[in-house]
């Protein structure tokens, strides 16, 4: 049985703004060359992504009746 209920859109927010994190810890390290400006796609991008993953699995938890969806609960 799961601990917590499963969030999409903060699974993918983390990923995004790990990934902008990589991006300068190898700029950092030397590995590669990363301008300023790559890494405001990446998070605001990850975001939108995050925004989308989040509605869709609302629907998903409320279409299966799960009462910690933010829906009414009517007893």
């Amino acid at each position: 049985m799961l601990r917590h209920e499963f969030r999409p859109g903060k699974l993918v927010a983390g990923l995004s703004v790990a990934a902008a994190g990589v991006l300068y810890a190898g700029d950092a390290g030397g590995a590669w060359e990363t301008p300023w400006f790559v890494v405001i796609p990446v998070v605001v991008g990850g975001l939108c992504l995050a925004g989308v993953a989040g509605l869709v699995g609302r629907g998903i938890r409320r279409r299966r009746g799960d009462p910690s969806a933010g829906g009414r609960v009517t007893g």
